[in-house]
């Protein structure tokens, strides 16, 4: 009974591995594989622009993954190494960039575009109800076209 204690406490002091494209990233405790494989998920790979690292094949994701692996091991914060990764490939590979200059159409383009469109529903469904009555001279002559088609049909047949 002691020998199967043993053994199963010897599996559980084993170092954790993330396994991602059937790579393994090995680490020392269970908090780093976690932030790796949070990250690996958050990171957008640059070359496949909708797949994230964990499940690009590109060999730029590999890299990258390589590189957020190794900072990870160096002590980095999530933070840092983001930044590190948005410096040299912009915040393109992030898939939730941040609100700013350059990525405001990004957030608030479709809003925009949004409420474009209403603006002209809106427009075009009141400017088909804004019809005035026809005067007495233009029912005259309506009437005057009706009776000219009926005769004409009249005739035709």
């Amino acid at each position: 009974m002691r020998i199967i204690l043993l053994l199963l406490l010897s599996f559980s002091t084993l170092i954790s591995h993330a396994v991602i494209d059937g790579h393994k990233y090995p680490f020392d405790n269970d908090v780093d594989e976690k932030r790796f494989s949070v990250l690996a998920e958050q990171l957008r790979c640059p070359k496949c622009q909708n797949q994230n690292l964990s499940d690009s094949d590109a060999p730029v994701a590999a890299d990258l993954r390589d590189k957020v692996y190794e900072l990870i091991l160096e002590g980095e914060n999530d933070e840092e190494i983001v930044d590190y990764l948005v410096a040299r490939y912009g915040d393109f590979v992030r898939y939730n960039p941040p609100v700013q200059k350059n990525t405001f159409f990004l957030w608030f383009g479709p809003v925009l575009m949004g409420l474009i469109a209403l603006i002209i529903i809106i427009s075009i469904t009141r400017s088909g109800k804004k019809t005035e009555p026809l005067s007495a001279q233009d029912l005259k002559r309506l009437a005057d076209l009706k009776a000219a088609r009926q005769n004409s049909e009249q005739k035709d047949k």
